[in-house]
């Protein structure tokens, strides 16, 4: 049954996923900014999520799965972050490429800690 739920949060969070892109597709577009947004933003929320709404309302375990591993994981994109940089690589963007990297991984872990941060305060 537990499946049912990561289903169901993994069918909102594609959606979502989907929805982000396409707002804010650019046809001159030189940066993976959806991309970006969906994984910063998904770090910060899965980070709150654990820390604020797991602790302070005791989910069941389908719950904590439909949320974390259905929603975010669906609305999160690591194979997309990754075929961004290398696309930004063959069209000659080193540096672009490295910095959309740098800006993924070090702006995730910041979400991440402020998500963390945010749920631990609203859990007290």
């Amino acid at each position: 049954m537990i499946y049912f739920y990561v289903g169901i949060g993994g069918m909102i969070g594609a959606s979502l996923r989907f929805l982000i892109g396409e707002w804010l597709k650019n046809p001159d577009q030189w940066f993976p900014y959806s991309t970006l947004t969906v994984n910063l933003t998904g770090s910060f929320f899965l980070a709150w999520f654990t820390m604020g709404i797991v602790e302070k309302f005791s989910l069941s375990p389908k719950w904590k799965a439909a949320l974390g591993t259905g929603l975010v994981g669906s609305y999160t994109t690591f194979s997309t972050l990754s075929m961004d940089a290398v696309s930004l690589y063959e069209r000659g963007d080193m540096i672009l490429s490295l910095l959309y990297i740098a800006i993924s991984i070090f702006g995730g872990l910041a979400f991440s800690m402020l998500g963390f941060t945010l749920g631990k305060r609203r859990a007290a």
